[in-house]
C-alpha cells in the first residue's frame, strides 16, 4: 500500500485503552506528512532533473557521435587530399622528367647538328682557302706576267728610239733577263 501525505493528514485511528496519546500522534503524523510531501516533491524534482539530464545526455551523445563522424570524415578527407596531392605531385614530376628528357634529347640532337655544321664549315673554309690561295697565286702569276709584258713593251719602245743595231742585240737579252727573273721567283 502506498501512503501519500494526504493519507497521513486524514488518518483517523480508533482509540483504545492504553493506546497512543492522540496529541502526540497528530503532530507526529503532520510532521511525517510534511516530510513525505517534501520528499515526494524532491523526488519529482530529481526525476524531472534526471529526465532533463537524460535528454541533455542524449543530445550530447548525438553531438559526440556527430563530432566523431565529422572527425572521421575530416580525417578521411584529409587522407584523400593528401593521397591526391601525392599522386598529382608524382604525375607532375613524371611529366617534368619526360619534358626534361625530351628537351635534353632535342638539345643533344641540335648539338650534333651544330657540330656537323661546324665540321662542314671547316671543310668548306679549307676548300675556300685553297681556292683563294690558288686564285691569288694565279692572279699573282697573271699580274707578274702582265708586268713583264709591260716591261717588254717599254723596253721595246726604248729600243725603237735607239738605232737599229743596238736594238736587235738588246732585245733578246732583255727578254731573257725578264724570263730568268720570273723563273727564279717561281722556284724561290
Amino acid at each position: 500500500m502506498k501512503v501519500t501525505p494526504l493519507d497521513l493528514r486524514q488518518a483517523q485511528f480508533k482509540t483504545k485503552m492504553r493506546g497512543f496519546d492522540p496529541q502526540e500522534v497528530a503532530p507526529f503524523l503532520a510532521d511525517a506528512a510534511n516530510e513525505l510531501e517534501h520528499a515526494l516533491r524532491e523526488i519529482d524534482r530529481l526525476k524531472s532533473e534526471a529526465a532533463r539530464s537524460e535528454v541533455s545526455m542524449g543530445e550530447y551523445r548525438e553531438r559526440e557521435v556527430s563530432l566523431r563522424n565529422t572527425l572521421l570524415t575530416a580525417q578521411r578527407l584529409a587522407d584523400q587530399i593528401k593521397d591526391n596531392a601525392e599522386q598529382e605531385a608524382k604525375t607532375m614530376i613524371r611529366e617534368a622528367e619526360s619534358r626534361a628528357d625530351l628537351i635534353l634529347q632535342k638539345a643533344q640532337a641540335r648539338l650534333s647538328e651544330v657540330e656537323r655544321d661546324i665540321t662542314e664549315m671547316k671543310l668548306r673554309r679549307r676548300d675556300v682557302e685553297g681556292s683563294l690561295e690558288a686564285s691569288i697565286a694565279s692572279l699573282t702569276y697573271a699580274l707578274e706576267f702582265m708586268r713583264a709584258q709591260d716591261q717588254v713593251e717599254r723596253d721595246e719602245k726604248l729600243l725603237l728610239h735607239r738605232p737599229k743595231q743596238i736594238e736587235s742585240a738588246v732585245q733578246p737579252v732583255a727578254v731573257a733577263k725578264i724570263v730568268e727573273a720570273k723563273i727564279v721567283e717561281k722556284v724561290g
